[in-house]
């Protein structure tokens, strides 16, 4: 198996400063505690880092950006644990070019009816935040991935492990190299038909190489090299059956 980079995925909550700084803080807390437990819960193939508690669309934007250029995220997750007024992502959600995932969930897996009181509803509003940001994505027509339940079940935490090996995948496919020979001119737009939209589409590039490049590269492969080789791919592999010589 081809060995990939050490990704990680950024994790982001979602709130406003209406409810004010105490809350706030707390809003952070519980999103550090996921985090803490999801990493630990040894069922996610990649680190989830807690990012920010985001309340404005300046700072949303910003994280997007970032999240763009830093080679080691390979995506971000959102949480809306309150009520996340979604115009604030329109800009950074537009802007983002890494695999997007919306977990909705709620901090608890119960209500507790016995305590419960209007600072509590204020604070856990995530079915509320979570349809206006949905609604928001959807009206982005993005192609993004939704979890939701509980982030403490297995069954969750596998959707997101799931998720995050795609997200890797989707990365590491911009490093695809294909070749063509005989074919036309290299790196022209306009004779280049489907290979274009390849790359509009997936961002996946296929180059040209003259004939004469290839039979330069094959004139250095000996016999031996050859055998060599195929041995070593004969361990790796089960064979088709049929002549495999």
């Amino acid at each position: 198996m081809l060995s990939t980079p050490d990704y990680k995925f950024w994790f982001v909550t979602g709130s406003q400063f209406l409810y004010g700084d105490e809350q706030l803080k707390s809003v952070e807390k519980d999103a550090k505690d996921i985090v803490d437990k999801l990493n630990k819960s040894g069922n996610l193939p990649y680190p989830i880092e807690f990012k920010l508690t985001a309340t404005t669309a300046d700072n949303i934007t910003q994280l997007m950006k970032d999240a763009n250029h830093d080679d080691s995220v390979a995506g971000v997750i959102t949480w809306m644990h309150t009520f996340s007024p979604a115009k604030m992502w329109i800009r950074g959600t537009q802007l983002l070019q890494k695999p997007l995932l919306h977990l909705a969930t709620q901090y608890l897996n119960h209500i507790p009816y016995e305590t419960i009181d209007m600072d509590y509803m204020n604070l856990n509003q995530s079915a509320h935040g979570d349809r206006e940001y949905g609604f928001i994505n959807a009206r982005l027509r993005l192609n993004n991935k939704v979890v939701y339940g509980w982030w403490g079940d297995e069954e969750v935490q596998q959707e997101i492990a799931d998720w995050q090996d795609v997200a890797v995948a989707y990365n590491e496919s911009f490093k695809i190299k294909v070749v063509l020979f005989g074919d036309k001119m290299r790196n022209v737009a306009v004779t280049d038909g489907d290979k274009i939209e390849a790359q509009i589409q997936l961002g996946w590039t296929a180059d040209y190489y003259a004939v004469g490049d290839l039979v330069e590269e094959m004139n250095k492969v000996t016999d031996a090299d050859i055998d060599q080789k195929y041995d070593e791919l004969a361990k790796t592999y089960t064979m088709n059956p049929g002549d495999n010589d």
